[in-house]
């Protein structure tokens, strides 16, 4: 099936032409029928399966057909997103998707000063992408309505409970006229969650694509053993690969993203964080420098990482293996998006090896290993604690007694990263 089978008006096809967009994904496909319809739809699906062209297609074709209400440019439809990095990507889709329309979007966030988004809303929006405070705070101020909203979507439904935004969107809610149409799209579905969407749905479609385990399938996956102490020579020598043209690399602290950007570019490689201490200027300079691959490696968090969506990202890097395992693959699918191709590595020393088994069990496959590398994993022994340390989803791990010779191997083996 291609694009143009869905029914879709010329102007926006000829944006997803020049998207070099053919081929729908099973979201889009599933969902741009059920929302040009005029119904409900509750989605559950991954970030990286195409689910903002999902609803951002049909949205600026339904508002493209009432062109009364296109002069009038008041807020249409109204999308909120846990994050500024997924707000910000959301509306640069719209804009892409809606080149050729008549439709104005604007991306409102926390963290920025807020004169420059004001002055865009007063100048009139069809299209508006907030996260939740700043929209709250605004509409207080007057600065927005919500009376005209036709289309409303929650996006990230369960990373908006998780980040504690749950009281923030029922007061939206209440904002909202009760004649509506609602798109609510989660990546998973826990009883939270389903009953949150029953306050918000009106006999909704459901639809469901890419379970956790085989978001993974189409991306290759390496493991290499190694001491803790030797993940910074590891890395390096894996950035040697000329293949490797742009890298996401994942810790679990902010302080662990700083001190691996700092090695990088100490050996002049560009490198750059992104973490909860960076201004969002910062987090969002750094995003584009590594989009226009200005920056070859980007150093994240997981929280911060939430919402990059980069395509064509040749190789995600866990320097430390995820404590939790659906972590996990959030991180590696950050290489696969929308059914391209992509390599994922892995750092993992003794202690991790526990974090690893519960990886290996979620996505139902053994990891491949590679073997001959400079710096093979010397201890394999964890120093026992008592059970109540041992928690996997705790982050203070147990310290590790290395022994025997570290001295580096000659032979190196090279993976494919295409």
């Amino acid at each position: 099936m291609e694009f143009k089978s869905l029914n879709i008006i010329d102007p926006i096809l000829k944006a997803i032409d020049e998207e070099a967009y053919i081929t729908p994904t099973p979201i889009q496909e599933q969902s741009i029928p059920i929302i040009l319809k005029g119904s409900d739809l509750m989605g559950c699906a991954q970030t990286g399966t195409g689910k903002t062209a999902a609803f951002a297609i049909p949205i600026l074709q339904l508002l493209s057909a009432n062109k009364e209400y296109v002069k009038k440019r008041k807020v249409r439809s109204l999308i909120v997103t846990p994050t500024r990095e997924l707000a910000i990507q959301i509306g640069e889709s719209f804009k892409a998707y809606g080149r050729h329309t008549d439709l104005r979007c604007t991306v409102i966030f926390g963290g920025v000063n807020q004169n420059k988004q004001t002055s865009s809303l007063q100048g009139g929006v069809d299209i508006l992408v907030a996260t939740p405070g700043r929209l709250l705070d605004l509409i207080n101020q007057g600065f927005i309505s919500l009376r005209d909203v036709e289309i409303f979507v929650l996006d990230e439904a369960d990373r908006m409970l998780d980040m504690g935004f749950i009281h923030d969107v029922k007061k939206m809610l209440a904002l909202l006229p009760k004649r509506r149409q609602s798109l609510f799209f989660s990546a998973t579905m826990p009883p939270s969650i389903i009953k949150l969407a029953s306050t918000i749905l009106y006999k909704p479609a459901k639809v469901t694509v890419s379970p956790v385990s085989s978001t993974v399938d189409i991306i290759k996956q390496f493991i290499y053993f190694v001491d803790k102490e030797n993940k910074n020579n590891l890395l390096l020598e894996v950035l040697q690969d000329d293949k490797i043209q742009r890298a996401l690399v994942f810790t679990r602290t902010k302080y662990g993203a700083d001190k691996v950007a700092k090695l990088l570019s100490k050996k002049k490689i560009n490198a750059e964080a992104i973490h909860g201490n960076k201004s969002q200027n910062a987090r969002q300079r750094a995003l584009t420098n590594f989009k226009e691959y200005k920056t070859r490696v980007l150093v994240a968090t997981d929280i911060a990482a939430r919402g990059i969506d980069v395509d064509d990202l040749d190789c995600v890097i866990n320097f430390e293996i995820p404590n939790i395992a659906e972590t996990y693959v959030h991180r590696i699918g950050r290489t696969g998006r929308a059914g391209a191709k992509g390599t994922a590595l892995s750092f993992c020393d003794a202690e991790e090896k526990e974090y690893l088994k519960d990886i290996e069990n979620l996505i139902s496959k053994t990891i491949e290993e590679v073997k001959e590398h400079p710096f093979p994993l010397m201890n394999h022994e964890v120093e026992k604690k008592p059970k109540q340390q041992q928690q996997r989803k705790k982050t203070n791990y147990s310290k590790t007694k290395y022994k025997g010779n570290n001295k580096p191997r000659r032979q190196f083996g090279k993976h494919k990263t295409s």
